[in-house]
Protein backbone atom coordinates (compact mmCIF):
# COMPACT_ATOMS: atom_id res chain seq x y z
CA UNK A 1 0.00 0.00 0.00
CA UNK A 2 1.59 3.28 -1.08
CA UNK A 3 1.80 6.00 2.25
CA UNK A 4 -0.48 8.05 0.55
CA UNK A 5 -3.32 5.24 0.97
CA UNK A 6 -2.41 4.60 4.22
CA UNK A 7 -2.76 8.06 5.84
CA UNK A 8 -6.14 8.50 4.37
CA UNK A 9 -7.33 4.85 5.15
CA UNK A 10 -6.37 6.28 8.47
CA UNK A 11 -7.68 9.48 8.74
CA UNK A 12 -10.77 8.07 7.56
CA UNK A 13 -11.17 5.03 10.27
CA UNK A 14 -9.88 7.43 12.82
CA UNK A 15 -11.88 10.96 12.08
CA UNK A 16 -15.09 9.94 9.96
CA UNK A 17 -14.19 13.02 8.57
CA UNK A 18 -17.19 15.41 6.23
CA UNK A 19 -14.02 16.73 4.27
CA UNK A 20 -10.34 15.05 3.52
CA UNK A 21 -7.92 15.78 1.06
CA UNK A 22 -4.39 14.82 0.48
CA UNK A 23 -1.58 16.29 -1.46
CA UNK A 24 1.32 14.24 -2.19
CA UNK A 25 3.67 17.59 -2.44
CA UNK A 26 6.63 15.60 -2.64
CA UNK A 27 7.51 16.96 -6.26
CA UNK A 28 7.97 20.46 -4.22
CA UNK A 29 10.88 19.89 -2.05
CA UNK A 30 14.77 19.11 -3.12
CA UNK A 31 15.14 17.05 0.20
CA UNK A 32 15.88 14.10 -1.36
CA UNK A 33 13.83 12.15 0.92
CA UNK A 34 11.72 10.34 -1.85
CA UNK A 35 8.45 10.35 -3.55
CA UNK A 36 6.30 9.87 -0.76
CA UNK A 37 7.58 12.26 1.84
CA UNK A 38 5.75 15.46 1.92
CA UNK A 39 1.88 15.69 2.58
CA UNK A 40 -0.37 18.33 2.63
CA UNK A 41 -3.48 17.44 4.52
CA UNK A 42 -6.75 19.29 4.86
CA UNK A 43 -9.22 17.90 7.24
CA UNK A 44 -12.75 18.67 8.57
CA UNK A 45 -14.22 16.23 10.90
CA UNK A 46 -16.84 17.05 14.04
CA UNK A 47 -14.11 15.84 15.95
CA UNK A 48 -12.09 18.57 16.17
CA UNK A 49 -15.10 20.55 17.86
CA UNK A 50 -13.46 21.96 21.01
CA UNK A 51 -10.22 21.09 20.43
CA UNK A 52 -7.72 23.46 19.76
CA UNK A 53 -4.91 23.11 16.63
CA UNK A 54 -2.55 22.03 18.88
CA UNK A 55 -4.23 19.33 19.70
CA UNK A 56 -6.21 18.54 16.91
CA UNK A 57 -2.42 18.60 15.35
CA UNK A 58 -1.71 15.99 17.78
CA UNK A 59 -4.37 13.50 17.46
CA UNK A 60 -3.21 13.41 13.51
CA UNK A 61 0.58 12.54 14.47
CA UNK A 62 -0.63 10.02 17.27
CA UNK A 63 -3.15 8.08 14.17
CA UNK A 64 -0.09 8.51 11.63
CA UNK A 65 2.74 7.75 13.89
CA UNK A 66 3.81 4.75 11.64
CA UNK A 67 4.05 7.10 8.39
CA UNK A 68 5.71 9.62 10.71
CA UNK A 69 8.24 7.09 11.58
CA UNK A 70 8.54 5.25 8.51
CA UNK A 71 9.65 8.00 6.18
CA UNK A 72 7.36 10.75 5.59
CA UNK A 73 9.34 14.37 6.96
CA UNK A 74 6.36 16.67 6.61
CA UNK A 75 3.11 17.15 7.10
CA UNK A 76 1.02 20.19 6.39
CA UNK A 77 -1.99 20.17 8.21
CA UNK A 78 -5.07 22.35 8.13
CA UNK A 79 -7.47 21.13 10.26
CA UNK A 80 -11.11 22.66 10.71
CA UNK A 81 -14.68 21.77 12.34
CA UNK A 82 -17.50 21.71 9.61
CA UNK A 83 -18.49 25.08 10.97
CA UNK A 84 -14.67 26.34 11.00
CA UNK A 85 -14.64 25.32 6.94
CA UNK A 86 -18.00 26.17 5.83
CA UNK A 87 -16.88 29.87 7.56
CA UNK A 88 -13.43 30.11 5.00
CA UNK A 89 -15.49 29.27 1.99
CA UNK A 90 -13.95 25.72 1.72
CA UNK A 91 -10.83 27.00 0.42
CA UNK A 92 -7.22 25.64 1.60
CA UNK A 93 -4.13 27.51 2.03
CA UNK A 94 -1.53 26.99 -1.03
CA UNK A 95 1.73 25.94 0.19
CA UNK A 96 4.68 27.69 -0.13
CA UNK A 97 7.83 26.71 -2.34
CA UNK A 98 10.13 25.19 -0.69
CA UNK A 99 13.43 27.38 -1.15
CA UNK A 100 15.67 25.87 -3.92
CA UNK A 101 12.72 24.64 -6.07
CA UNK A 102 11.56 27.05 -8.55
CA UNK A 103 14.19 29.75 -8.10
Amino acid sequence: MLIQQSIEKKLTETFAPTFLQIENESHMHSSGRGSESHFKVTLVTEAFNGKRSVARHQSIYQCLNAELEGGVHALALHTYTPEEWQAIGEQRPDSPRCAGIGL
